[in-house]
């Protein structure tokens, strides 16, 4: 599939050359669509929990985000505490992930966004070499590191924020 001439997925192809030079040419267009975990990996033909879910949540109005492995729940209340919140968000509305990030849900990339969210990302996403994350389309991805991800986001590490199931 093309995305060459998506403005979500130049968005996100822009962000990753402003991390590292090159780095836009990683995003891999899938024939299938990723809006889950579970299409993503059967996509790419990796383990789910390599897949980082871009989830964003609503703390009185305003946006947050959990990046989670794939495999994994977001704990509310561990993200509320993680961010220093004075309650558990509540999944946010389609219109406010759109606000918030300029992407739909099902292509919600990790960075990107119109402006700067309040982040926390999921320790055990550090099993794996490599991990994947949305590109800014449902049918689009691309591969990078946990310690990538921890830099080029700037959010922060959180142990029990996707506890083992």
């Amino acid at each position: 599939m093309a995305l060459d001439d998506n403005a979500s997925v130049q968005r996100v192809r822009l962000a990753l050359e402003t991390h590292a030079p090159g780095a836009g040419s990683r995003i891999i267009a899938l024939s299938d669509s990723a809006r889950t975990a579970a299409e993503a990996a059967a996509g790419l033909g990796c383990e789910v929990g390599a897949i980082v879910k871009s989830l964003v949540f609503d703390s009185g109005g305003k946006a947050v985000m959990a990046l989670v492995a794939g495999d994994r729940m977001c704990d509310t209340a561990a993200l509320g505490r993680a961010l220093g919140l004075e309650k558990a968000p509540k999944r946010a509305s389609a219109d406010l992930v759109r606000e918030a990030t300029g992407f739909a849900i099902g292509g919600v990339s990790p960075f990107g966004h119109p402006g700067k969210l309040p982040m926390a990302i999921d320790a055990s996403l550090s099993r794996f070499e490599l991990i994947h994350a949305a590109a800014g389309h449902p049918h689009a991805v691309f591969p990078l590191s946990y310690a990538e991800l921890l830099a080029w986001t700037g959010g922060l590490p959180v142990a029990d924020l996707a506890p083992s199931a």
